[in-house]
């Protein structure tokens, strides 16, 4: 079976050490040690990573390569962040949410995972996402919170 390749924001990893979302956050991290996910990442990610408590940096570090794939930020990603902002999709202050979007729809995520309700797991940006995606020829993306997928298709009990 294929692993869904799922491209994680920054929210995803501190999510594990959140009160509200730590629960769901570590089950779908049970769900990538497992081998049912690809973790995508872009450099975006990263960045954002590398300022964030060293507890969140370690739920990242505890992935092994092969969980991982780290996509590019390349002129094609920041051109289609850039046409999210000048499509009034997101503000140009949220240029990163706007460059975590793009980078997974360049590289053909399956899905985008994140816990920021405000600018990327929000059922109007979702659809204006879309929007520009299908106007430009991407495929149109699914946008979930770590909720949706934290839980596979095991047996009831």
């Amino acid at each position: 079976m294929r692993k869904i390749r799922a491209y994680l924001d920054t929210s995803v990893f501190g999510g594990a050490h959140d009160e509200e979302f730590a629960d769901t956050s570590r089950r779908f991290f049970d769900r990538v040690i497992r081998g049912e996910f690809i973790v995508l990442v872009s450099a975006e990610t990263l960045r954002e990573l590398a300022g964030s408590p060293e507890d969140v940096q370690a739920t990242w570090l505890a992935l092994s390569p092969e969980q991982v794939e780290e996509v590019e930020l390349n002129a094609e990603v920041a051109d289609l962040a850039a046409e999210y902002v000048r499509a009034g999709v997101l503000a140009g202050a949220s240029m990163a949410d706007a460059l975590h979007v793009a980078a997974a729809t360049v590289a053909g995520a399956d899905v985008i995972l994140s816990w920021n309700f405000k600018h990327i797991v929000n059922f109007s940006r979702i659809r204006r996402f879309n929007s520009v995606n299908v106007a430009l020829g991407y495929r149109t993306m699914t946008i979930l919170s770590p909720m949706e997928v934290a839980y596979g298709d095991e047996k009831e009990v």
